[in-house]
C-alpha cells in the first residue's frame, strides 16, 4: 500500500504542479502578487496531495511571528520546503542555485522571490545574496534558511553552515528556530513516503545582537529538539 500511495502521489503531484507553474508564468505581466499567489496555490496543492494521497498530516506548535524574522528550519525532506509556504505568507526562501535553473519552475521561483545560494560564486555571490536578503526584509518579507545546508536523515545533528551566521549578522532580523521531523515519514532520497504526522515546532524569538557562537548554539539546539 505504501508503494502504491507513493506512486500515486508522485504522478498526481508532479503532473498537477504544471498548473500553478503555468499560472505563475502567465501572471508575470501583472506583477509579483500573481506569481506569489501561484506559489501559495502550489503549496496548497502539495498539502492536499500529502494529506489525501499519503496520509501525512501537519501539526504546528508554538507561535508563528507575523512580522519579518529569519526562520532557521531543520531540513530532513523536500516536504518542509513546500509546506513552509502554507505556514508563512510569501517568505523569501534561500535555496541552492541549481534549483532556480529547473525549466519553467525555476523562472517562477525566482520571480516569487527565492534567493539563490551560489556556493561556488565566492565573495561576489555572497554580496548579491546579502543584498537580495536585505531587499526582501525591507519589503516586509520574512526570510527562510535551512542552516544545515542540505537534507539530513532524521536523528542526525550536523553543525550549521557558515551562511546562517553571516545572514544573522548582516541582515539584522531576529531569528525563529523551527524544529521539524519530516524525515520520519518522508526520508530524503527515498521514493517511499509513509502516513503520519509532521510536527513544526516554532521556538522562541532569538534577538539580534548576540555573538556568533551563542546564536549558532541556540539555533542548533532548538532545531533539533524533535530528534530525541
Amino acid at each position: 500500500m505504501i508503494v502504491l500511495r507513493s506512486l500515486l502521489f508522485t504522478l498526481v503531484f508532479y503532473i498537477g504542479s504544471l498548473v500553478p507553474v503555468l499560472f505563475g508564468l502567465a501572471a508575470i505581466p501583472f506583477g509579483s502578487k500573481g506569481v506569489r499567489y501561484a506559489g501559495r496555490m502550489w503549496a496548497g496543492f502539495h498539502h492536499w496531495c500529502a494529506a489525501n494521497l499519503l496520509g501525512i498530516r501537519v501539526r504546528v506548535e508554538g507561535t508563528i511571528p507575523q512580522t519579518p524574522v529569519l526562520f532557521a528550519i531543520k531540513h530532513e525532506s523536500m516536504f518542509e520546503t513546500i509546506e513552509i509556504l502554507n505556514l508563512i505568507r510569501d517568505p523569501a526562501v534561500l535555496v541552492k542555485k541549481e534549483l532556480t535553473e529547473i525549466p519553467l519552475w525555476g523562472r517562477v521561483a525566482v520571480l516569487h522571490g527565492v534567493i539563490a545560494i551560489d556556493r561556488e560564486g565566492g565573495a561576489k555571490a555572497l554580496r548579491l545574496l546579502i543584498r537580495a536578503a536585505r531587499d526582501a526584509a525591507a519589503d516586509g518579507r520574512s526570510l527562510v534558511i535551512f542552516p544545515e545546508g542540505t537534507r539530513v536523515p532524521h536523528g542526525q545533528r550536523p553543525p550549521l553552515r557558515a551562511g546562517f551566521a553571516g545572514l544573522y549578522r548582516q541582515i539584522g532580523l531576529p531569528v525563529v528556530p523551527v524544529a521539524m521531523d519530516s524525515g520520519r515519514v518522508s526520508p530524503r532520497k527515498s521514493f517511499l513516503k509513509r502516513p503520519g504526522v509532521v510536527t513544526f515546532r516554532f521556538g522562541q524569538v532569538i534577538p539580534t545582537g548576540l555573538d556568533r557562537t551563542e546564536a549558532e548554539a541556540i539555533v542548533h539546539r532548538e532545531i533539533n529538539v524533535l530528534n530525541a
